[in-house]
């Protein structure tokens, strides 16, 4: 999700971060009261701020979540889930994708455009 949209999604947030506690994750970092906010990373061609929507640890693994909703942005949504990919790639952590029905067909799309079709949303 972009962070534009962050606030006006809160909710599907919210069902994220309870859908990862019930799962086993501890640690978890999001854009929410109460919780401490997920590292950011800047790129340096544009100066945009890049940060997941939740990153969470369970058994001693770390693990960046990306919320998947339609939106106008897509090019943006894509750049960001690329360098989160190679952000996780390069520090052998793990990159998944969160999504809610009626944004499955939208984020499967997405995916194979940016040639991440490996990738299996989680649906919640």
């Amino acid at each position: 999700m972009i962070a534009t949209e962050r606030k006006n999604n809160s909710t599907i947030l919210e069902k994220s971060v309870d859908y990862l506690k019930a799962k086993g994750f501890t640690d978890i970092k999001a854009e929410l009261p109460g919780y401490e906010s997920p590292k950011s990373f800047i790129r340096k061609s544009n100066g945009l701020n890049v940060s997941p929507d939740i990153s969470a640890t369970k058994n001693g693994n770390k693990y960046y979540f990306d919320i998947s909703l339609k939106t106008e942005a897509s090019k943006l949504l894509k750049s960001k889930w690329l360098l989160l990919d190679t952000v996780a790639r390069l520090k052998s952590l793990s990159f998944k994708i969160i999504t809610t029905t009626g944004h499955v067909r939208y984020t499967d799309k997405l995916l194979e455009e940016v040639n991440l079709s490996n990738k299996t949303p989680i649906r919640i």
